[in-house]
């Protein structure tokens, strides 16, 4: 999959709003109640990031967990990550 131009990356990331743009990645911090729920979440990041073959960094700080997509074979952000990043919104959340 090809790298985004800066034009594209702009139109993409109004697909996901709540995601922020650092240099070639894409990152967005989710808050829970607690641990456990964001450990809920992460184990459903896990699964659709399996599925897709293409994984994101996780940390996760209590309640907090920030995800971060790029794509390393490209060098930068494509679809992929976008379209990931749409499904960690959608169906990762417990």
């Amino acid at each position: 999959m090809a790298k985004l131009t800066a034009v594209q990356t702009k139109e993409a990331l109004k697909t996901t709003p709540k995601w922020k743009k650092r240099g070639p990645l894409i990152s967005r911090t989710y808050e829970f109640k607690d641990f456990v729920a964001a450990m809920k979440f992460v184990n459903g990041v896990a699964r659709l990031a399996e599925k897709a073959w293409h994984h994101p960094d996780i940390d996760i700080r209590w309640n907090r967990v920030t995800l971060t997509l790029t794509t390393h074979d490209e060098g930068g952000l494509t679809e992929k990550d976008f379209a990931l990043a749409r499904k960690f919104d959608v169906g990762g959340r417990p």
